[in-house]
């Protein structure tokens, strides 16, 4: 119990944290592949280097996942759109696995059990301070407190079957970070390894230093290629097929995408709807306003902030709540709207008062055959204390540790209820005095409780509040409903249903290159959205779908298939590769224009003659594109041709820019005030920008993989 203890103390961790720290938690599953059989063929959620993937196996993972996620965060539950982002991490870490596997085993890499108990001797890994093992007075990880545990937990499954099963949930948190922590190391060795064949050396960090030091000051001359209407330059087919040869590795798309066209309509409340929640707001306010225990009155509200009664800090109450908190006293609001969140609100401060939020203490939980045995018990522990027992010595004879733990907000502020042993037990911890000793007589027994440091003190509210969405009822629901199955109904093809659209008072919206990793269809998700998914990579262009409820009940949705884009190269007559190669080819026959324009130049006074702008630009390095005021554009060929250039030289050459044609004339060059050329530091960055590249041969190799994600048929 204590190591579940520390672990809530660590407060609520965001999942996208644990994802970036558990990069690679799967290398060690094994996958079974389904060798034909129909029954397991329809089971598989996807394929990866020709491994199938079963669905079954993956929710194990998705689970295994969710449940670490819920023990960091001390929730029962997770939204659905943290759930998707769960089996999203998931997915892309089982591919990205399976990938660094199928190499490491290639290579002969592994991580041995001595390079893990390494890393837990050092204690500096990010996964393992989301471990309860973290020493109170370093803050680091501690492999002394994770051994003991591991052998009390061992102890326990023989001696103690109840605590050892009070310990099953941290110890299990313990294994899949273990995992977690073996398979993060074989990635590394990975990347390390991808990287070394890169090679650093001290002429290339001398050029490197060089290139991100050395500073340029120029004069240079610009035009625009928006001094150049669109419409002034000819383009044809001859010019757009040439672009697209050149630019064709840039229209290859991974996986199949589907252009749609839908309308979706959104339930609201009417105005007899919200005149109906306002008179029961105005009852509730009433009451709230009168009554000293407020619970049952706000269950029966079923107001979206429960109550626990018990002193909270701002930040346990929704953002919105938190704000009127601080600015007001002990009272009741009157009925007010928030329309950021469409609900309707009542605050009733019952108390404030400066409590801490961090708590240490220690206790000895006291059972009997009965309620009045463990009284007793209780009593006679109360008594030795008085008389100079310690702590510890009565803790052992009861089969505890009687150890030091923090107790924090955290633990406590976020939960949706609150028994009345709980409410009893958080105000001894929040309000006892410091050393002294309180036996709480609970129903389950009685705890002997010292109080030992109070840290953290802040503002705390005993605070009930009623929020409630501003909702429209069954009548206002099936008359929407009536109405838009009219609308679809009618709307047999795109035609029609683009004509019906503005008659029933609907828009038709636009969705291009939908794919199967998406979770929702146009912001609109929920239980419902999987069928309409589903329906998208099963219909024919042309077709269309039928009525799709989705969101929270309140979403309506019809769609319509326009455009299926296979897996593969963009085709040269898709609509928008056509608008990228003519903007291309336009902003190339616009430079060929001003270049022409340019030619024979060799001043910046010649350039400024024939129309440029001229300007002054610092702090010109080779290293980052260079910013031109006069253009508002990046160009990093200008850095390029002033890198080329000789201080006090012109350029002869017109350079082509992203955003117009330039000329420079370099004034003076000179290192950045302050740089000193460290070779061993250059070349250690040099190696961190290798290990960044190592990321861009990773999407290469998941190109190469050959994918297969449908995951949308399950989830």
């Amino acid at each position: 119990m204590a190591a579940l203890g520390k672990i809530r103390s660590r407060g609520v961790t965001l999942i996208i944290i644990i994802g970036l720290g558990l990069f690679a938690f799967i290398a060690e599953e094994a996958f079974r592949s389904c060798n034909g059989i129909k029954g397991e063929a329809r089971q598989q959620i996807g394929e990866v280097l020709g491994e199938k993937i079963n669905v079954q196996d993956f929710q194990e993972l998705v689970d295994e996942y969710q449940n670490a996620v819920k023990f960091t965060t001390q929730r029962d539950n997770l939204s659905d759109d943290e759930l998707n982002q769960v089996k999203d991490q998931v997915w892309q870490q089982l591919v990205s696995n399976k990938i660094i596997e199928n190499d490491a085993d290639k290579l002969g890499l592994t991580v041995t059990d001595g390079e893990i108990q390494n890393v837990l001797a050092e204690g500096t890994n990010q996964m393992l301070r989301q471990t309860p093992f973290i020493n109170q007075q370093t803050g680091l990880f501690d492999v002394n407190m994770l051994k003991q545990f591991l052998n009390q937990y061992k102890q326990a499954q023989t001696s103690n079957p109840q605590m050892a099963e009070q310990m099953e949930t941290v110890y299990n948190y313990w294994l899949f970070v273990e995992k977690n922590l073996r398979s993060q190391l074989l990635q590394q060795k990975y990347q390390v390894l991808l990287a070394s064949c890169i090679l650093s050396n001290k002429v290339e960090a001398q050029m490197a230093f060089k290139d991100e030091n050395e500073e340029a000051q120029v004069q240079l001359a610009s035009i625009a290629y928006s001094t150049i209407k669109d419409a002034d330059v000819k383009v044809t087919d001859e010019d757009l097929k040439a672009k697209y040869e050149e630019l064709k590795p840039a229209f290859y798309q991974p996986v199949e995408t589907r252009d749609l066209k839908y309308v979706d309509f959104q339930i609201k409340a009417s105005a007899a709807d919200r005149a109906q929640l306002l008179k029961e707001m105005n009852g509730y306010q009433k009451q709230l306003a009168t009554v000293t225990d407020p619970t049952q009155l706000v269950s029966r509200s079923t107001s979206q902030v429960p109550y626990l009664g018990v002193p909270l800090s701002s930040s346990a109450f929704p953002q919105d709540i938190a704000t009127k908190l601080d600015s007001m006293a002990v009272g009741t609001t009157g009925v007010y709207e928030n329309k950021q969140d469409n609900t309707f609100n009542i605050i009733r401060i019952y108390s404030k008062s400066m409590l801490p939020d961090s708590v240490q203490f220690r206790q000895i939980q006291v059972a009997g055959a009965s309620i009045d045995e463990s009284r007793a018990k209780a009593d006679s522990i109360q008594k030795a204390l008085a008389g100079g027992a310690k702590f510890e010595d009565l803790a052992k004879k009861y089969g505890q540790t009687g150890e030091k733990i923090w107790f924090t907000g955290a633990q406590y502020e976020h939960a949706t209820s609150m028994s009345q042993d709980n409410k009893q037990y958080i105000e001894a911890l929040l309000n006892g005095e410091v050393n002294a000793t309180q036996n709480l007589a609970l129903a389950q027994g009685n705890v002997i409780l010292q109080v030992l440091d109070k840290k953290g003190m802040k503002d705390k509210f005993n605070a009930a509040v009623i929020k409630k969405v501003i909702d429209f009822s069954k009548a206002t629901r099936s008359k929407a409903y009536n109405n838009f199955s009219e609308f679809v109904t009618r709307s047999t093809s795109l035609a029609e249903l683009q004509n019906n659209a503005s008659k029933f008072g609907y828009q038709v919206q636009d969705l291009n290159d939908f794919s199967t990793a998406q979770h929702n269809v146009g912001g609109v998700g929920g239980a419902g959205i999987r069928d309409a998914i589903k329906w998208i990579f099963s219909a024919n262009e042309g077709e269309v779908s039928p009525l799709f409820e989705a969101g929270n009940n309140d979403h309506m949705l019809v769609m319509v298939v326009t455009h299926i884009h296979p897996q593969g190269y963009r085709p040269y007559d898709d609509p928008q590769v056509k608008e990228i190669l003519t903007r291309e080819v336009i902003r190339d026959k616009k430079a060929e224009m001003i270049m022409a324009k340019l030619k024979g130049v060799n001043s910046i006074a010649a350039a400024k003659a024939k129309g440029a702008k001229v300007s002054t630009v610092d702090q010109i390095t080779f290293a980052s594109p260079a910013f031109i005021p006069a253009t508002g554009a990046a160009e990093p060929a200008v850095s390029g041709a002033v890198a080329a250039t000789k201080a006090g030289q012109f350029c002869k050459k017109a350079i082509k820019g992203n955003a117009g044609v330039y000329m420079i004339q370099v004034l003076k060059k000179s290192m950045r005030a302050g740089a000193k050329f460290d070779v061993n530091a250059q070349m250690q960055r040099n190696r961190q920008q290798y290990l960044q590249s190592v990321g861009n041969f990773m999407q290469d190799l998941m190109l190469q993989a050959k994918v297969v994600d449908n995951r949308y048929l399950y989830f």
